[in-house]
Parts: structure tokens; C-alpha cells; sequence
């Protein structure tokens, strides 16, 4: 599809526009295929902390069915929020909400094999933790300066870099069949369907153009899928009683989990909105740069900050998860070259549909833990990699690598030291309060402050020393040693 059958130049540059619904409907698709594995994924894995059984005949199943339904339902009210506004809310542009990885890290230590007792908490965050993420839309133009680079790509670095395990362990057989020891964990059935979900996607990103390029991690499940029932991995008993489990319409439930207000899930989730927010600033910069080829006016950002905090907690009253901007669509308008903010509306509004359809979660719910973890470890990757691009802009001098060496050393060795000890076996952080103790496990809050304060209390004075001087101090220093 050109971009002169949609509308002329100057139509496709406006966020008001709307091309013909014959166009407008398939673009809108189109959204919603780009981010649709990356939004339900969130619910999967923090189910599977929390212990829930993936089998179709599992107890836990109308739970894990509910948290994917929800996953959907509220990606989709959150970006109608962001594309048609309300007063100050919404930045009435093609903005897609979802699910964030963000605030993985922080909701699995809340969870972790509490199976539902484990969501009160963690709703009762999203809430207050959106409520807050709201409020600094109020103030998001005066905070940006203590968030620079050196900080984000941190953070976002040590968000890719605590979930790329999980995408191991599900590539390998998943948490469960690891914690019971089960011979299949880990064995070459499972790396294969992983492997296929892997190997597919990055054919389809470098060596296909258009949709099946942007959707290359989608197709590459579906090709992991059916590769799982020729295998045997997968059974159509399976997936004819998952869909026969699954209500053909169903609404939302207020406060279904209860609602419990914890210190280390509140702290957790606000201060992971400002990572959220900064996020949210940088992708509407590059919509209205890559679609309309300016500048994102102070009033679009504010307005999209305050839909980010506002879906985050509306999501959080009824089993929903954190909502951020998706930045795979950020490239998806720059490609296309399709500002209409009413092509997302209708990608939106796909997405409440599908999020009131349990049977729709149902399906995805049968996708083998393993050719889930082919997706994950690119999706997951691709985090990292983010983090580092965001790096690339740092001047790196002795300053600034002291603040990352500090920060990085401490954050990542406290998540590999503290996630990793056995249940009940001492950990470097078990003398803390039980909120601290949650808050530090993740790493990622730790690095984050550390990383804040140093850049805001170092001199300046030491950024004039260049990297070459650091690294021929480095050298120096080993071959005196």
C-alpha cells in the first residue's frame, strides 16, 4: 500500500486525518499485529511467577486466561485515551499503549510463588503507582534533566538484562518443569521449537519487506506453533479444550483480586514511572519527527504522560498491568508514513474487542512455554540492545564511567546474587526490611537512584577529563600490575 493511495503529502502529516476505511482498517491492524505478542507476554510471565499451571485442565487457568483478557482489553482503552482525549489527557496522537516490560523486574519479586495472594499487592501498585505517573505530566519538562542518557540507557539496559533469563528458561521447558526437575527441562525438543521461533524471525527482519518485517516476531510464533502440534509438542485436544474452557464474551471485574496497598509494590511502581515516563517523551518526539517531521509540542507530551498514568491506573483497578508506549509503532509511523492518530483509534478499538473475548486469549494461552521463549529472548534482547543505543550517546569520559561502573556493579550484581539464592538460604540483602529487601532484589531500582545521584552531586570538573585518558590510565595501571 503507497503512500499516495492513501492521501496526499500533507494529509498524511496530519494526526487528524482519516484515510478512506478501506485503508484505515488494515493500518490499524497492522498496529496491533506489531505489538501484540509484546503486550500479552507481561501477563504470562508474571503468572508464571506467581505459580500459576499453564495446562488447560489447571485450576489457575481462568486466572492466567483473565490476566492475558485484561492485557488486551486495557492496552486498547489506554491508547484510545492517548488518541481521543480528554481535556488535558491524551496526546490525540497515533500513539499505541501496551503492557510494559519495565515493570517486570519489579512485579515478579511481589508475586513470586504466591500464586492469586500475590495480586492485591501488585494492583494496589499499578494503581497508586499510575496515579502518580499522572502527576508528572504536571512536571515531566522540569525533571528531564535529571534523567539524561547515562540514566535511561542504564535502566533500560538493566531491565533487558534481568529478563533475558526468563526467555531462557521458557526456551527450555519453563519454570515449573525446571523447579520439579523434570528430564525434559532443557532438552533438544524444546531448544528446537524455540530455535525455530528465533531462526524465523530474523529471516523474516532482514531478508522480508513491509508487514511480514514488522511482524516478524508474531509469524514467527505462529510458524513455532504449528511446528509444536507437528511434533507432538502440542495436541488439538489441547488447544479444542482450552477454547471450550473460554467464555465467548466476558467484562472486567473491579478490584477481582482484592486490593491491598504494600510499601515496596508503591515505591516500586512510581519510581518505575519515571523510567515509563522518560520512555513516553522519547517516543512522542519520534512520532511527530518520523510522521510529521517536527518537534512534539509541551502540550503533547504533558497530555500523553497524563494518559500514560491514567491507563496505568484504570488498568490497575481491574487486573490489569503497567500501560507504556510502544516504540515498535514509534518506526511503524515513520515507515508508513501515516500520522492519522484515527488509524490507531481503529487498532484500539480491535484490541477492546479481542480483550472481551476470553476465547481469544484462550488460543494464545496454548502456545507452548517454549515457542513463547523463542520470542521472548529476541523481544527481550532487543531491550538491551535499546539500552545500549541509548548509551551510545554518552560522551564517555571518567565521570560518567564511574557513575555506570557504580551503578551497573551494583544493581546487576544484587539481582544475580539475591534472584538466584534458593528459597529460604541466605542472601546479601536479608537483614533489610521486607520493602527494601523486595525493592533491591529487582537491581534495577538500586542502579537507577545510584545512577540519578551521582550524576546530580559529581562535578561537572571531572567530565573534561577525556576516555582516552581513562583507558590509557586503565592500561597503565595493569601493566604496573
Amino acid at each position: 500500500m503507497t503512500k499516495n493511495s492513501i492521501g496526499t503529502a500533507a494529509q498524511l502529516r496530519d494526526p487528524n486525518y482519516t484515510p478512506a476505511l478501506a485503508k484505515a482498517i488494515p493500518l490499524g491492524i497492522q498496529h496491533v499485529l506489531a505489538m501484540f505478542v509484546s503486550n500479552v507476554t507481561p501477563a504470562i510471565i508474571v503468572a508464571g511467577a506467581a505459580g500459576f499451571g499453564f495446562g488447560s485442565n489447571s485450576p489457575d487457568f481462568p486466572q492466567l486466561l483473565y490476566l492475558i483478557q485484561m492485557s488486551m482489553l486495557f492496552a486498547g482503552v489506554a491508547t484510545l485515551i492517548q488518541t481521543i482525549g480528554f481535556g488535558p489527557v491524551g496526546a490525540r496522537l497515533p500513539i499505541v499503549q501496551g503492557t510494559s516490560f519495565a515493570f517486570i523486574p519489579i512485579m515478579i519479586p511481589l508475586v513470586a510463588g504466591k500464586g492469586v495472594d500475590g495480586l492485591a499487592a501488585l494492583f494496589g501498585g499499578v494503581l497508586v503507582g499510575g496515579l502518580f505517573h499522572a502527576m508528572l505530566g504536571t512536571v515531566i519538562g522540569k525533571i528531564r534533566f535529571a534523567l539524561p542518557p547515562l540514566v535511561t540507557g542504564l535502566v533500560v539496559t538493566m531491565i533487558g538484562l534481568a529478563l533475558v533469563k526468563v526467555g531462557i528458561e521458557y526456551a527450555a521447558g519453563g519454570v515449573p518443569a525446571k523447579a520439579s526437575g523434570a528430564e525434559s527441562y532443557g532438552s533438544l525438543l524444546s531448544w528446537s521449537a524455540a530455535l525455530v521461533v528465533i531462526f524465523v524471525t530474523l529471516a523474516l527482519k532482514f531478508f522480508a519487506r513491509g508487514m511480514l518485517s514488522i511482524s516478524a516476531v508474531l509469524i514467527g510464533i505462529i510458524v513455532g506453533y504449528f511446528y509444536a502440534l507437528a511434533v507432538g509438542m502440542l495436541s488439538f485436544d489441547a488447544i479444542s479444550g482450552s477454547w471450550a474452557r473460554s467464555a465467548a464474551f466476558a467484562l472486567p471485574q473491579p478490584f477481582k483480586y482484592g486490593f491491598e496497598f504494600s510499601a515496596a509494590a508503591i515505591i516500586g511502581f512510581c519510581l518505575m514511572a519515571f523510567v515509563s515516563a522518560v520512555e513516553t517523551v522519547g517516543d512522542v518526539s519520534g512520532i511527530t519527527k518520523g510522521g510529521a517531521g517536527r518537534e512534539a509540542t509541551d502540550k503533547e507530551i504533558q497530555g500523553a504522560t497524563f494518559a500514560d498514568g491514567f491507563g496505568t491506573a484504570i488498568a490497575g483497578i481491574f487486573g490489569g498491568f503497567p500501560n507504556t508506549s510502544f516504540s515498535q509503532n514509534v518506526g511503524l509511523i515513520a515507515m508508513t508514513g501515516v500520522m492519522s492518530r484515527h488509524v490507531v483509534t481503529i487498532g484500539a478499538i480491535f484490541l477492546i474487542i479481542c480483550g472481551l473475548i476470553p476465547k481469544v486469549g484462550g488460543v494464545i494461552r496454548t502456545i507452548p512455554i517454549e515457542v513463547l521463549g523463542g520470542g521472548v529472548i529476541v523481544m527481550f534482547g532487543m531491550v538491551v540492545a535499546a539500552g545500549i543505543s541509548m548509551l551510545s550517546d554518552v560522551v564517555w569520559n571518567r565521570r560518567n564511567m564511574v557513575i555506570f561502573a557504580v551503578a551497573l556493579s551494583v544493581g546487576l550484581g544484587l539481582q544475580l546474587e539475591v534472584m538466584n539464592v534458593a528459597p529460604g538460604a541466605p542472601n546479601a540483602l536479608q537483614h533489610l526490611p521486607d520493602t527494601l529487601r523486595i525493592l533491591g532484589a529487582s537491581g534495577i531500582l538500586p542502579a537507577a537512584l545510584i545512577a540519578i545521584v551521582l550524576n546530580l552531586v559529581l562535578p561537572q570538573e571531572l567530565a573534561d577529563e577525556a576516555t582516552d585518558q581513562v583507558a590509557g590510565g586503565m592500561s597503565g595501571n595493569s601493566q604496573n600490575g
